[in-house]
């Protein structure tokens, strides 16, 4: 039975990461669930999706929600809708507010984060929906890894997120696959046959929305294609903030 949410200290939480350590990210999604009700999955990645198959595992129900951002490239959109149908689940899209959209766009036109950094865009076309979708859990769960750019080197297993809990709320975060490399998940995926983004088959390792992503040379990092005009340090969006914080 599914416990009610208790008050973790830092204490507590650094003990959690210890004790998880040698734990499989199975081991720690059954953790995870079993402490939380309210609990989803963040899914836009190959990662993620590996993250929902092992919760489908379980045998429990999987609560997936994805941000549409309008950006997205249309092999994303047939991606969702094919993870939704293999896996039987629904996956919660949120949007971003037509207002403040509308008036970024009427401000400063259809690509201000070339100029003006990406902040400001993925600001309301993520984090603010994010945000939203937060509100109303108390445990999120993402397929963040150490090894994908600096500043998710440190990354822990289990971790408190500051940044974008509500008001007076206490928001808990997992990051089951953070230990894990590129390869052991596109082994897993391989190997399990689960659904990944076909544009993984045209060179794009790290995938966002469409102007902000492209494929990656041989020998380039995968986080590379993201943002490409910006500085290595600063390749996080809002929705990981607490990474460079």
């Amino acid at each position: 039975m599914t416990q009610e949410p208790r008050e973790l200290t830092d204490a507590a939480l650094a003990d959690w990461n210890e004790a998880l350590q040698k734990a499989s990210p199975r081991q720690l999604l059954e953790q995870a669930f079993e402490r939380f009700e309210r609990i989803a999955i963040s899914f836009s990645g190959a990662e993620d999706v590996v993250l929902i198959d092992l919760a489908a595992r379980l045998g429990k129900p999987v609560r997936v929600f994805t941000l549409d951002t309008g950006r997205l490239h249309s092999e994303t959109y047939a991606f969702i809708e094919r993870v939704r149908e293999h896996y039987s689940i629904d996956i919660e899209v949120m949007f971003p507010d037509a207002a403040a959209v509308q008036d970024l766009v009427t401000k400063k036109g259809l690509f201000s984060f070339y100029r003006d950094d990406h902040g400001e865009c993925c600001g309301i076309r993520k984090v603010e929906p994010l945000k939203r979708k937060l509100a109303t859990l108390d445990a999120w769960i993402t397929g963040q890894r150490k090894d994908q750019s600096p500043t998710r080197a440190e990354i822990p297993l289990v971790q408190r997120d500051t940044a974008l809990a509500a008001p007076g709320a206490t928001l808990i975060k997992f990051n089951p696959l953070a230990n894990w490399s590129s390869q052991r998940v596109w082994d897993y995926i391989r190997g399990n046959d689960v659904p990944y983004n076909p544009l993984h088959e045209k060179g794009f390792i790290s995938i966002g929305c469409e102007p902000c992503t492209r494929p990656v040379l041989p020998g380039q990092h995968e986080r590379e294609g993201r943002w490409w005009w910006e500085e290595a340090t600063k390749k996080e969006c809002g929705l990981h903030i607490t990474n460079i914080e």
